[in-house]
């Protein structure tokens, strides 16, 4: 298996703070819990909480400074342990090598010729890690008894990872030393690089995600310290915000949905040596082989010798990636803004239009998408704005007059408007919404650019203001495509051109061969997700045995269940902190 691996534990000394009690440190992370679990802020507040937040993550870490598990040596010389481990328990390592790729990281490296569609590399079970693997580790005693982890697969391979990389006689080590000791993810991000995303869509998220990491952090310290069945977890002398941070974008960045040895549902799993492919345009080309058991990929394209290797890490758009992946892929054709719609309560149309929509699959109230490319919109946002400009009069016409359900499947068609007035109402709502949103930014599109002309400016910078312009330019697109097609349907409601009629023999247009299908087809396969919701990769890939396996995306969001939970958890802590303060109040006073 390689050279042994040295685990270094660094203790306060020298360099470090002066040692903190352990009161006084449970004290802190009950204050943190407590913060992270109070009632959501209101409008315009989100970035005070960020900065309460932040400042008690930072009291934290500078008491923890000096205590974090740590290896020696580079990044760059454990490679060969991971070739000769993944080798030695039944992985593919014929045709490429581990090699740095400047600022792409490293990646994997042809060495000889590799066609398209030929597999390439797999991976045994075995070598994943997963939850139904840290089930049978140190971890399991408390996986049984922890609602949080049997409820959040992701946090619960962030502990595992913690766990195995604390124990110098883990199965796992030689892949664990190739992790990169920090992330570009916004959890790393300083201040002011945070800052540069204010005003942007992106960056509700960046503050939720840095919310929940410190709100999980919180109740996972004291689990790990009062818990008896956390006993015997190599966290309980060394668990520190830095530690879990790394963690947490570890998993985030690398995990993945495959199926459970039977095939009955999905579980989440990190995959050596697969996943030190970089990502490229393509189509997902990795599946899980249920037969031989391994995780298995073919080539995306042709590779010579020399090359590197690609995957495609699925529909992502630039958000998504910055936010859980750490980067920014500038040639991305998936890129898409979000954008929240929907019909007043108070509007005296509601109940018709709620129920328009409601017949077509969408709700009233919804989040969707604005694209990088033509058309910048989907069907199902298209058929949104139908019926969010529909008159009275059509509404009434798509819900009592004759063939209501032939002209519900049209709703998203664009070949099909419910009329020329319509049409340039939505077009023209359209084009208006982008560029109000627009005036949010507080920059330029070429005040961005500018910026990032200059040299020195940081990586870290470098992405929030790059994803920041980027959101701009979808912006910008959707602007003109709304004033061309406003335009264009103008013309021809001045022109009298007579409304396309849809024929029953039109509807082979939209024939859906899904037998349990309950949309039509133009608004069902979708990008958008309903508030709420997560949007997933597909996990089939076609194959009876074999799962499609795409890069998951949203590893720190929180179930409402779970969050729940943990509020509850910080509500009860907050109780505790102010009994703690009272009594040591009486206790000075009686002084």
């Amino acid at each position: 298996m390689g050279k042994k691996s040295r685990v270094k534990t660094q203790k306060s000394g020298s360099g470090a703070s002066t040692v903190v009690s352990p009161k006084e440190m449970m004290n802190l992370i009950s204050e943190l819990l407590q913060k992270c679990s109070s009632a959501a802020p209101s409008a315009g507040k989100e970035w005070e909480e960020y900065m309460q937040i932040r400042g008690l993550v930072e009291k934290i870490r500078k008491k923890q400074k000096g205590v974090s598990t740590l290896f020696e040596g580079n990044r760059e010389d454990c490679f060969a342990d991971l070739l000769a481990w993944a080798q030695e328990n039944g992985a593919s390592c014929d045709g490429f090598t581990v090699a740095d790729f400047g600022t792409e990281g490293y990646g994997l490296r042809a060495t000889r010729d590799i066609k398209a569609e030929e597999l390439f590399l797999w991976i045994p079970r075995k070598m994943l890690m997963t939850v139904e693997s840290s089930q049978n580790s140190v971890l399991g005693p408390l996986y049984s008894q922890d609602r949080i982890l049997q409820a959040m697969g992701n946090v619960t391979l962030a502990l595992h990872l913690l766990c195995e990389r604390a124990d110098p006689a883990s199965f796992w080590l030689p892949y664990i030393r190739t992790l990169p000791q920090e992330y570009d993810t916004p959890l790393y991000y300083q201040q002011e690089d945070v800052q540069l995303l204010l005003g942007t869509q992106a960056v509700q998220d960046v503050l939720s995600q840095y919310k929940n990491t410190a709100r999980q952090y919180a109740y996972f310290y004291k689990l790990v310290q009062t818990h008896p069945a956390a006993s015997k977890l190599p966290l309980k002398d060394s668990f520190t915000f830095d530690d879990y941070r790394w963690a947490v974008s570890s998993v985030m960045t690398r995990q993945n949905q495959i199926p459970t040895e039977d095939g009955s549902r999905v579980t989440l799993a990190l995959i050596p040596l697969w996943d030190m492919c970089n990502h490229t345009n393509g189509l997902i080309t990795t599946g899980y082989n249920l037969e031989d058991d391994r995780c298995e990929c073919v080539a995306l394209q042709d590779y010579k010798e020399d090359e590197q290797i690609y995957i495609f890490y699925g529909t992502r758009s630039n958000a998504e990636f910055v936010i859980h992946n750490g980067f920014f892929f500038q040639d991305n054709a998936h890129d898409r803004v979000k954008i929240k719609l929907g019909v007043s309560k108070s509007e005296r149309l509601y109940a018709m239009k709620a129920e328009v929509l409601a017949r077509a699959g969408i709700p009233a109230s919804c989040i969707f998408a604005l694209h990088c490319n033509e058309p910048p919109i989907s069907a199902q946002l298209l058929a949104f704005l139908r019926v969010f400009c529909m008159t009275e009069e059509e509404l009434k016409d798509y819900l009592l007059g004759d063939r209501t359900i032939n002209k519900i499947f049209t709703l998203g068609n664009s070949e099909f408007p419910v009329s020329w007035d319509n049409e340039i109402k939505l077009w023209t709502f359209l084009e208006t919404r982008a560029a109000l949103l627009l005036k949010t930014y507080k920059t330029t599109s070429e005040e961005d650019r500018a910026v990032l002309e200059k040299p020195d400016l940081c990586l870290h910078s470098r992405l929030a203001i790059q994803l920041r312009l980027a959101e701009k330019q979808i912006l910008e697109k959707a602007s003109a495509s709304g004033r061309a097609k406003r335009l264009q349907f103008q013309e021809k409601l001045e022109e009298g051109a007579p409304l396309p009629r849809f024929e029953e023999s039109d509807i082979a247009l939209l024939e859906n061969n899904d037998a349990d299908a309950k949309l039509p087809i133009i608004l069902r396969k979708l990008e958008e997700v309903e508030e709420g919701q997560v949007e997933e990769e597909p996990l089939l890939n076609g194959g009876k045995a074999i799962y499609g396996v795409g890069l998951d995306a949203n590893g720190e969001t929180e179930r409402e269940e779970t969050r729940k939970a943990l509020d509850q958890e910080g509500q009860t802590e907050a109780a505790r902190l102010s009994a703690n303060r009272t009594d040591d109040s009486a206790k000075e006073n009686s002084e």
